[in-house]
C-alpha cells in the first residue's frame, strides 16, 4: 500500500521576481493541497504573532543548538544573532500527514533541501526575464534606494547561476503565464 506522505514543493527566485505573488495564486486558486511550511527564526515575536503558527520563535542559544544537531534543512543568519530557518521536524510534521509543502527559500537552501529529501522535492526557479528587466520592475516598486537596488540586482544575477540546477526554471515574463506555469508544473509532480 502506497504510504500517504505528501511531497515537497521548493520554490526560489531573486527578490523582485514575483514568487510571493506567484505563491499566493496558487493558495487562492485552492485545488492543490499544499501547506506552507513554518520557519524558524531567533527574533521576538511581534505584535499578534504565535509560536508555530507565523514562526517556530527560539532563543539564539535554542537557534545554535538546533544547528549543531543538524535540526535545520537550511537556515540563514541574516545579520549579527538573527536566524531564519526551515527545521525539519516541520517538513516531517507536514508530509507526514499526507499533505504538500512549500517551502519558499533561497537558492543555498534550495539545493540542500533537495540534496537531502532528491525526488520527494520539486525544485522551482522563478527568474525575472533579463537582469535588466529586472532593475526596471524594482525602480518602479519604488521603495528602495539605488544602492539597494544595484544589491538586489547583483544578488540576481548570483542567484540566476544556479538555475540549472533547479528540477524546472519558470520565467516571469507575463504574471499569469507563469502562475499558470508553476501551477502546471506542481501538479504534474504531485500526480506522479
Amino acid at each position: 500500500m502506497e504510504s500517504m506522505s505528501g511531497k515537497i514543493i521548493i520554490v526560489s527566485a531573486p527578490s523582485g521576481c514575483g514568487k510571493s505573488t506567484i505563491i499566493n495564486a496558487l493558495f487562492e486558486k485552492g485545488d492543490i493541497d499544499m501547506r506552507f511550511s513554518v520557519s524558524a527564526t531567533s527574533r521576538a515575536p511581534r505584535e499578534g504573532e504565535e509560536h508555530g503558527v507565523h514562526y517556530y520563535f527560539l532563543t539564539e542559544d535554542e537557534f545554535r543548538r538546533k544547528i549543531d544537531t543538524g535540526d535545520f534543512v537550511e537556515y540563514e543568519e541574516v545579520y549579527q544573532g538573527r536566524f531564519y530557518g526551515t527545521l525539519r521536524s516541520e517538513i516531517d510534521r507536514v508530509i507526514n500527514s499526507g499533505h504538500n509543502i512549500v517551502l519558499d527559500i533561497d537558492v543555498k537552501g534550495a539545493m540542500n533541501v533537495k540534496r537531502i529529501y532528491g525526488d520527494r522535492a520539486l525544485s522551482v526557479f522563478i527568474m525575472p526575464p533579463s537582469i535588466d528587466e529586472l532593475r526596471t520592475r524594482l525602480e518602479k516598486r519604488a521603495t528602495d534606494a539605488p544602492e539597494v537596488i544595484e544589491e538586489r540586482v547583483g544578488k540576481a544575477a548570483y542567484e540566476l547561476t544556479f538555475a540549472p540546477e533547479y528540477d524546472v526554471t519558470v520565467v516571469n515574463d507575463v504574471l499569469s503565464e507563469a502562475i499558470a506555469e508553476v501551477h502546471k508544473v506542481i501538479t504534474d509532480f504531485l500526480s506522479k
